[in-house]
């Protein structure tokens, strides 16, 4: 077990598998940059109708455990990661809900506590959907850099 889940483990969490194989890759590596599928949450409805914020946020923070699962079995090792570059947050909303940022907060909050500011601050959009596959709250993908 590397550092990373390690830090996963005393924050109380645990790497979930990655998904099984199906039409698409769980990520694509290209040179030292890997573009992760979406991952959603389990949590479903819609920010603003049907959840409130702070489960949003836990939708997110699920969503971030299972791209990093997803990761793990792309790299083999959460410790081979340099940088998270980018994260498309993606919240279903109802038509008046206008706070994606705190709910995409869920996925961004773990990075920095497991990968600090230098590998893990990175850049985000943080936008609202009409809908998402399944009823799901939140959706996220992300773009990190690893080691060659």
């Amino acid at each position: 077990m590397g550092k990373i889940e390690e830090k996963l483990a005393k924050l109380g969490y645990k790497l979930p598998a990655a998904w099984p194989p199906g039409k698409l890759e769980l990520g694509v590596k290209v040179g030292n940059l890997v573009f992760m599928s979406g991952a959603g949450s389990e949590i479903r409805g819609k920010l603003g109708r049907d959840l409130t914020v702070e489960e949003g946020y836990k939708a997110a923070r699920e969503c971030c455990l299972q791209l990093l699962g997803n990761l793990k079995a792309i790299i083999g090792d959460l410790d081979n990661v340099v940088r998270f570059v980018k994260l498309l947050s993606m919240v279903n909303s109802a038509p008046d809900f206008g706070d994606q940022p705190s709910v995409a907060h869920g996925c961004t909050d773990l990075i920095l506590e497991l990968y600090g500011e230098k590998s893990g601050k990175h850049a985000r959009a943080a936008v609202g959907m009409g809908a998402l596959p399944g009823g799901r709250a939140v959706e996220i993908e992300m773009i990190v850099q690893v080691k060659d």
